[in-house]
């Protein structure tokens, strides 16, 4: 050890939804710890996307009931929006939430919280700009790195130099866009497109690939933008954008290549939404010994170790999904394997998500398309959520539900519920999942009524082709 460092039994780069709950646990196991925070605790979870964004979606969500009461027999109309108090609300919630953290982080016996930014110089060794001035050198034998992801910026002609949003500023703006154009169509661009429509801006969506969600089966995304497209979105597939001009205040105007044809899409504000890139490049992980990969993520063995013995990444800087309860899980899996002398690891793990729009998307397990070229015997259960009676009662009938089944073993492969509560309908087939039940379970099982959950019956009664 050297002496001018300060020692410690574990450093934790980052207080995002792993390495705050590892941090206390490992600290109140009776090590000596250090959390390294260059910002605000919680992580990108509580401070700019999971927290904020759905406590907005919220509020997109009540101008959209308001707009639809006279469907019900209410006559209501909607008077007006105060996005300023939609923000305002949305930084509330999010205060409450991160000084929650911050107490417990901070009354946690052995447990210091260091505010700066740590950058390796050494494998074992860090020297954190501290957030006050100066450097402090720690180090441990023990380091996990949580350093989290940022928003990306393309290389596009014209936006380095030109005023848009990124998916953490456009949640701090007081303005509500008369046009929001998005680039990308990935679940944040569709998300925020979604939330500023029902708040009554303009929006357009323009995607490079071909569909919507890219990573979702086609008639999923063909779904998914039709119920978008009614609420009055417009949405440009298959189109690249290769300039951005601002000729004028509250005037952008995107140069696009369109089926091969270029035209020019104009609006008020830009959201430029095409994916996040990890938190790596300014850690000095050459002083380690660790390589990252060609996108900057750290790479790990299953048990979310890097290439250097004693130093770890979990969360969104490991190449994982970047969602908050797999980073959580990788908490888990740690925790478990140094204070238990465990052996979890992320071989096999379920990786579900939701895309939180309206209706939302919950997904888990494999898709027809990575089925069928895996190579596996398989059948399709679908229906449209316009059969489910409570749906039908609550006016929310858009959407699908979709379940890959192995033809084998009759267990679930995989499944899409874009429906009214997808995530929470989602969860279910999970847990049938993870017990290894066949899908007759589901089919046969007894349901209460009127729930969505019944609709399970009538899809796995329903097998196509």
């Amino acid at each position: 050890m050297n002496k001018e460092f300060e020692v410690f039994d574990a450093i934790i780069i980052g207080s995002g939804q792993g390495g705050t709950p590892l941090a206390i646990e490992l600290a109140k196991s009776g090590k000596k710890v250090a959390l390294v925070e260059r910002w605000h605790v919680g992580g990108s979870c509580v401070n700019i996307a999971c927290t904020p964004t759905k406590t907005m979606i919220a509020s997109a969500k009540v101008a959209h009931i308001v707009n639809k009461a006279k469907e019900f027999g209410i006559n209501s109309i909607l008077e007006s929006i105060d996005f300023s108090r939609i923000v305002q609300r949305k930084k509330e919630v999010v205060e409450s939430f991160r000084e929650g953290l911050q107490k417990q982080l901070l009354s946690t016996q052995g447990l210091t919280l260091i505010e700066g930014e740590a950058r390796f110089i050494g494998k074992k060794l860090l020297k954190v700009s501290m957030n006050t001035g100066g450097q402090l050198p720690v180090q441990a034998d023990l380091i996990i790195i949580n350093s989290g992801a940022s928003p990306s910026r393309p290389p596009i002609d014209g936006l380095e130099t030109s005023t848009y949003f990124n998916s953490t500023s456009i949640m701090e703006s007081d303005e509500l866009p008369r046009h929001l154009l998005i680039i990308g169509g990935g679940y944040i661009g569709l998300e925020f497109g979604q939330m500023f429509r029902r708040l009554g801006s303009k929006v357009t969506i323009i995607q490079l690939d071909k569909q919507l969600l890219p990573n979702e089966d086609e008639d999923i995304a063909e779904e998914v933008a039709k119920i978008l497209r009614e609420e009055g979105i417009e949405i440009l597939c298959n189109a690249r954008t290769i300039k951005v001009e601002a000729p004028g205040e509250k005037r952008i105007v995107l140069t696009v290549v369109k089926d091969e044809k270029e035209q020019t899409v104009e609006g008020s504000h830009l959201l430029v939404a095409t994916g996040r890139v990890p938190n790596s490049a300014n850690l000095n992980l050459e002083s380690t010994g660790i390589k990252t990969d060609k996108h900057g993520f750290i790479p790990v063995n299953e048990y979310l170790e890097t290439e250097v013995p004693g130093i770890y990444a979990i969360g969104d800087v490991n190449g994982e999904p970047q969602f908050t309860h797999i980073s959580y899980d990788d908490y888990r899996i740690l925790s478990k394997n140094i204070l238990q002398n465990g052996n979890d690891s992320t071989s096999g793990r379920q990786l579900p998500y939701t895309v939180f729009i309206d209706p939302q998307l919950g997904r888990i397990g494999l898709t027809e398309k990575a089925a069928k070229e895996g190579g596996y015997d398989y059948k399709v259960f679908k229906m449209p959520m316009s059969w489910v009676a409570r749906a039908i009662e609550t006016g929310e009938t858009e959407g699908i539900m979709k379940a890959i089944v192995n033809s084998k073993n009759n267990q679930i492969l995989g499944a899409a519920i874009l429906g009214l509560e997808g995530g929470e309908i989602m969860a279910i087939l999970q847990v049938a999942m993870l017990a290894g039940l066949s899908y007759t379970v589901l089919r046969d099982g007894i349901f209460s009524h009127p729930s969505i959950s019944e609709a399970l019956n009538i899809l796995f009664d329903t097998p196509q082709g």
